[in-house]
This record gives C-alpha cells, sequence and structure tokens, in this order.
C-alpha cells in the first residue's frame, strides 16, 4: 500500500492525482488522503481512488492562530490512525498544509516519505517535512542547502496530458472555431484582480479575437452584464478544453498553470499573486519561466498594453511556444511514481 497526500487547492490535488494513477497503472494500491474542507472534498469521491478525509490545520508563516492550531493536532492524531491502519510502505506528500500531517507521523514512524515541491521556492510544509523526506521531487529547478541537494530530483509539475484540436475544444466551448482565442485563468477558483482589471482592457481586441475568461464560481453571476459578442465568462473551466482551444492567456502564476501553459505551450502573460500573500510562490513561478523565455511577467498594470502588443505580435508567441515545448512537463507523474517506488 502506498499513501499520496495533499490537497486544499487544485495546484497540490490535481498533480497528486495524476502521481496517484501513474502509481496504479505501475500495479501498486494505493488510498488518496486529503483534508476536511479541501477541494477533495468534492473531487475525491468523483474520482474512482479509496481516499480518506481528516482535518488539517493551515500553517502559517508568521504565527499559528488558535483555531487552526486546534485543527493541526487534530490532523496529526488523525493521520496517526490511519498511518497506523494503512501500514503504507511510503507516503508520497504533494505540500501544503493538507499535505503534512499525514507525512509528518509517517516520517516520525520511520515509514519513508517523498515530499513534491510545486512551485519555484519551498513552500512552508514542505520546508518542515524536507528534513525527514527520504526523497525531494521538484518541478522545477530549486537552489537548495547540501543536505537536502542531494536527495532532490527535478521531476516536472504532473498535468493532465491530453490534448484536443483547437477547433474541436472551441466548438466544445461554444465558441468561434476559427477565431483566434485569448483565455483568462484566474486559478481554479477566479482572481478579483483579474476580473476588475482585464474586460475592460479586452474589448478592443473583440473586432479579431474571441476572450474566454473563468471568472470563478462566486463571481460568475455578478459579472454577466461584463460579457460582450466573443467575451465569454464562465464560472470554471475543464483545463484541458480550455488550454486546448487557447492561442494565448492571461493568468496568475500558479505552478499548475504554468506547468499546463507548457504543456499545451500556450504564450502566457503572468500576473502573480503579490508576494505579501503567498511568500513570492507565484512571482518566483512566473519569473523561472520568463528567464528562460518561455513567459512574460507583468511587473505593473501600467505596463499592461505593451506586454499585450508583445505577445499580440505572431512570431513573439512562435518564440515562446517553442521555450515552452523545451520545459514540457510531459512525463511527470511517471517520473514522480518511479522516484516514490524507488523509496519504498
Amino acid at each position: 500500500m502506498l499513501v499520496v497526500t495533499g490537497g486544499g487547492t487544485g495546484g497540490h490535488l490535481y498533480p497528486g492525482l495524476a502521481a496517484a494513477r501513474a502509481l496504479i497503472a505501475a500495479g501498486q494500491p494505493v488510498t488518496y488522503v486529503g483534508a476536511l474542507g479541501g477541494l477533495e472534498e468534492r473531487v475525491l469521491p468523483e474520482s474512482g481512488l479509496p481516499y480518506r478525509i481528516i482535518p488539517a490545520g493551515k500553517l502559517s508563516r508568521e504565527a499559528l492562530r488558535p483555531a487552526e492550531g486546534v485543527k493541526v493536532v487534530r490532523g496529526l492524531l488523525a493521520a496517526q490512525q490511519v498511518v497506523r491502519e494503512l501500514e503504507p510502505r511510503a507516503v508520497l506528500s504533494m505540500g501544503g498544509y493538507a499535505g503534512f500531517p499525514v507525512a509528518f507521523v509517517a516520517a516520525l514512524l520511520g515509514i519513508p516519505v517523498v515530499i513534491h515541491e510545486q512551485n519555484a521556492k519551498l513552500g512552508l510544509a514542505n520546508r518542515i517535512l524536507a528534513r525527514w523526506a527520504r526523497r525531494v521531487a521538484l518541478a522545477t529547478p530549486i537552489t537548495l542547502p547540501p543536505n537536502l541537494a542531494a536527495k532532490a530530483q527535478v521531476v516536472g509539475y504532473p498535468v493532465r496530458e491530453e490534448k484536443l484540436p483547437q477547433a474541436e475544444a472551441r466548438l466544445a466551448l461554444g465558441l468561434d472555431p476559427q477565431r483566434p482565442t485569448l483565455l483568462v485563468l484566474g486559478g481554479s477558483q477566479g482572481s478579483k484582480e483579474l476580473n476588475e482589471q482585464l474586460p475592460h482592457r479586452l474589448y478592443p481586441l473583440l473586432d479579431e479575437w474571441q476572450v474566454l475568461h473563468q471568472c470563478g464560481v462566486r463571481w460568475e453571476a455578478a459579472l454577466k452584464p461584463l460579457q460582450r459578442p466573443h467575451y465569454h465568462l464562465r464560472g470554471y473551466l475543464d483545463s484541458v478544453l480550455a488550454w486546448s482551444a487557447a492561442d494565448l492567456a492571461i493568468t496568475r502564476g500558479g505552478a499548475g498553470t504554468m506547468s499546463e501553459a507548457a504543456y499545451h505551450r500556450v504564450p502566457v502573460l503572468g500576473v502573480p499573486l503579490p508576494k505579501s500573500l503567498d511568500g513570492g510562490a507565484q512571482w518566483a513561478n512566473v519569473g523561472f519561466y520568463a528567464k528562460q523565455g518561455a513567459a512574460r511577467r507583468l511587473e505593473s498594470w501600467n505596463d499592461f498594453e505593451a506586454e499585450l502588443r508583445a505577445l499580440l505580435d505572431p512570431s513573439t508567441r512562435e518564440q515562446i511556444r517553442d521555450r515552452l515545448g523545451r520545459l514540457s512537463p510531459a512525463g511527470a507523474a511517471r517520473r514522480l511514481a518511479q522516484m516514490v517506488l524507488e523509496a519504498a
């Protein structure tokens, strides 16, 4: 038995599901452990995987809030029960607060732990777990201290390795199959900032382009009046359909978003969260791709028109697509599964 754990948001959950399925394809029994209140509560029952849901408190970079502290303790106690019951040969943690309890308990019990870091810098949970982890899997190269670098390997970020013909994807989304398409993606829950800043800035493109804007389910009704012919607002989009349909994208800087852009070779203008909100993870993610010439990063909304003009140039997009092809995470789930099997 192997355990894969992590969730809370799609950025931790979906690569974990991809890795779990790769382990199952290799003939291994797998149970997925997620967190109460996370996205996995909805997704795991539909996944077909054996799963458990346990409490988990959010780890803070500054101070532990009392209510979260109680959840952390409850999560560790529940994790202890799950680990003793399942007796896993190894645990793969995808990081984040939801991936912490089971991995921490397993490490204390001497069970091999592999951690996967999706971002271009170690998150808080993985910084804590890294000292006990048998192996450290990375989505992108990260400078690590020697003791961690010795057990680290870049495997990429597991994504759904599915693509559709562009016209077919556009038709499935109710779009014009022949019109060039700009995708706006603020993560699985949408982005308030992108919702507020982009529609009016993108209306001038609609004579030639169409815009597919995932605004988040919670904001969909309020934003419907902003729709125009060829400006389509959706609460939630299937990622394979959305990326397959797109010629370029304006997105947040989540690790999953950037990796999906690389897999589908869609040029991105990244608008990362402020460093104060996520410790600089999204800023680092977009920066990694930008340094490779595989994305552009918006430093200020004052620069938006210039950055967009650059991406509207077909030759610029072709150069970025070429660089993205070299960074594609294809095969990442298989590589991560192999690392877990070697550690078990």
